[in-house]
């Protein structure tokens, strides 16, 4: 697919230039789209909001990935499966020495995981748990690995991927109630926030961040695309301080 690039500077731009500089770098980056009135989601889906040119950052961010977050409730929500089933994105993928999916993440308090979404059905599929409980998780077809945490912090999360499973490029899909608490803790580096031609309304908006920080976080603009009217951000998260 080529984007239409309206900033650094004009002009065409093919898919994967959209996410140049993710691979192989420790980073931590949040992938949300939303309404042009900021809502998060429609009907309590995404899927209303995204078009062709978001599904396909969609996937060429994940491609990037080593590691992909998403909370339990979007997991449960969306209905998840594996990460990458497309073999030549597979291939492509080892060809550049990454393994052929990312690894799915979750975070739960309660270890109430949706078993019947297909992720949890799939023998390929890698996953994941941190949790705070002490119960134990059902069976599954999926590769579960349980990872018990005190307290169920994201820096600590963070810092178990990267130090037992070599994780850099860590991949977080949301939902809100995830997001919240992850640019909180400071530890975002990147969003990527597709712009939907769309209004969608609601007495009770969900924006892509839920949850109160205690300063308002600054974002540099770094690149803006555009598709058939919807448009495609990417900015920076400064440093705090």
């Amino acid at each position: 697919m080529i984007f239409r690039r309206l900033l650094p500077e004009p002009g065409d731009l093919e898919g994967a230039e959209a996410v140049a500089g993710l691979a192989g770098r420790e980073v931590l980056a949040v992938n949300m789209v939303c309404s042009a009135d900021g809502r998060a989601a429609f009907g309590g889906v995404t899927a209303p909001l995204s078009d062709p040119a978001d599904r396909e950052l969609f996937h060429l961010l994940r491609a990037q990935a080593d590691a992909i977050l998403v909370g339990t409730g979007t997991l449960r929500t969306e209905r998840y499966g594996r990460m990458i089933k497309d073999e030549r994105r597979r291939a492509e993928r080892a060809a550049a020495g990454l393994a052929p999916e990312p690894i799915a993440v979750t975070l739960t308090r309660t270890l109430d995981l949706p078993y019947d979404i297909p992720l949890f059905q799939e023998p390929e599929a890698r996953l994941i748990v941190y949790t705070s409980s002490d119960r134990e998780p059902e069976p599954c077809a999926a590769q579960l690995e349980l990872v018990r945490l005190d307290e169920l912090l994201p820096p600590a999360v963070l810092a178990d991927l990267r130090a037992r499973h070599g994780v850099r490029c860590v991949l977080c899909e949301g939902g809100p109630t995830l997001n919240g608490p992850l640019f909180a803790a400071g530890i975002v580096d990147e969003l990527f926030l597709t712009i939907s031609p769309a209004l969608v309304g609601g007495r009770h908006p969900l924006t892509i961040l839920e949850g109160e920080l205690e300063v308002a976080l600054a974002l540099d603009l770094v690149q803006a695309l555009e598709h058939d009217s919807t448009l495609l951000l990417r900015y920076r998260v400064r440093p705090r301080g």
